[in-house]
């Protein structure tokens, strides 16, 4: 509550005026004027006393405007502090993320157990399944690629083939493109894979990866630490052109088992060496030379007429 004096006439000084007033008599109230906002009460007070006219003003605001008036700073002070608060966290995440708290071991081995659950591709990549492609490599007696020169030189001579798009297969816009190739063999599989696959779904397969050089690995190896070495005899087998990567994101689930068991029986009968790789998405196949041999005998036995078919021609 608010209370205002103040004296409207007199004579002297006002101030001594209104002391004296009040030490003596009793002031005697000459009118009253109230004024209701919506946002307080006034009332003015004005008296008669020992010859001096005072006026005494009283205002009131209301609860209702006085909670308004709460919640308003309260509103800024939660703004403030929301404020604060970001520029405290802006400021301090480095040292946030040095403290930050890393799951147990028992957890750790719990969700790495249950992503090998989740995750159980029929060709699953193995040091062992590294081992076999690279002895394919040596029994065929090929190199490992240095260079773009020595890239050049096999290109030139045509012991690595172009690998071409078509209405049935694409390549990955990103693959440099001289390194869109491999060995003759590698081709024919391609090629049949995506004669077959575009047969069954009229949909395209997609080449991500071809023939690689020993610098390309080095650097592919610098952010991929699960790209295979450029050397050894875990070596990657796309430095020899016998390799392809398949892209397997994007394929519905039918698909997927489509192409698993269409490689299966040729991993079977040794003519590819399948990985399912976890992290690319990708089925990375190395193709023997004896892919070629099979597949002019099944296209030759398709070929042939059947007995019983002679036999018709024979009697007619």
């Amino acid at each position: 509550m608010k209370i205002l004096t103040r004296v409207e006439t007199g004579q002297g000084s006002k101030s001594a005026q209104l002391s004296n007033a009040v030490k003596g008599g009793n002031p005697q109230v000459t009118r009253r004027r109230w004024q209701f906002r919506q946002s307080e009460v006034t009332l003015n007070l004005y008296f008669r006393f020992l010859g001096l006219d005072i006026l005494i003003t009283i205002k009131r605001q209301s609860a209702r405007e006085i909670q308004k008036i709460r919640e308003f700073h309260l509103r800024r002070y939660k703004i403030c502090a929301a404020i604060l608060a970001s520029i405290l966290l802006l400021t301090c995440a480095q040292a946030f993320g040095l403290h930050q708290v890393l799951p147990s071991r028992r957890t750790r081995r719990h969700h790495a157990r249950l992503h090998r659950l989740l995750w159980n591709p029929l060709f699953r990549p193995s040091h062992e399944s590294l081992l076999r492609q690279n002895q394919e490599i040596d029994r065929l007696e090929l190199p490992r690629i240095q260079d773009d020169d020595e890239l050049e030189q096999l290109i030139a001579s045509e012991e690595l083939v172009p690998i071409v798009p078509s209405r049935t297969l694409r390549i990955d816009p990103r693959l440099d493109p001289d390194r869109r190739y491999c060995r003759p063999w590698t081709l024919d599989f391609l090629n049949d894979l995506s004669a077959d696959f575009y047969e069954e779904f009229h949909s395209q397969i997609q080449v991500n990866s071809a023939v690689r050089t020993v610098q390309v690995q080095k650097k592919l190896r610098r952010h991929n630490r699960n790209a295979a070495p450029e050397s050894g005899e875990t070596a990657s087998s796309h430095l020899a052109g016998i390799t392809v990567d398949i892209q397997r994101r994007g394929m519905s689930r039918q698909q997927i088992k489509w192409v698993e068991q269409y490689i299966l029986p040729l991993r079977d009968m040794g003519l590819v060496e399948p990985e399912e790789e976890r992290h690319q998405w990708v089925f990375h196949v190395a193709v023997s030379d004896r892919y070629t041999d099979w597949r002019q005998a099944r296209m030759s036995s398709l070929q042939e007429p059947h007995p019983e078919f002679e036999l018709s021609q024979t009697a007619q």
